[in-house]
């Protein structure tokens, strides 16, 4: 095999392991500089890629961090294309969408009925 055989244009790689919409957003990240291969940062998407070097770069808020495994001859489904690489992301921390938010929210028809009993029975409002 030749060398052109196990390489790849590193836009083409990670528009067909389904990383980006479209292979101009990846062309995009990589010229932006946001990409590395082996440690080293990457600002030209035609750098060629073969497997074995890792890939570090940003997906939306997310650090992801792959090997590549193989190179792919298309932009297959996405069983096919998590056949191209193995994740070694870090663990991703779960934050709730609004942190002040603790699951109570409004009371339901019964908390203000028990609210209402206890105002009535004592007439203390239930904060004593």
């Amino acid at each position: 095999m030749s060398d052109s055989d196990t390489s790849i244009r590193l836009d083409k790689w990670l528009w067909q392991a389904r990383f980006f919409k479209s292979r101009s957003i990846a062309a995009g990240v990589v010229s932006a500089g946001k990409v590395r291969v082996d440690g080293t940062p990457v600002s030209k998407p035609s750098r060629a890629v073969a497997p074995g070097m890792v890939l570090t770069f940003t997906q939306q808020q997310d650090v992801r961090v792959v090997r590549i495994l193989a190179c792919g001859t298309r932009r297959g489904p996405a069983p096919e294309a998590q056949t191209l690489y193995e994740d070694m992301s870090p663990e991703k921390v779960k934050r709730p969408s609004n942190p002040r938010f603790d699951g109570k929210g409004r009371p339901t028809k019964k908390d203000r009925r028990d609210m209402a009993s206890r105002t009535r029975d004592d007439g203390s409002f239930g904060l004593e």
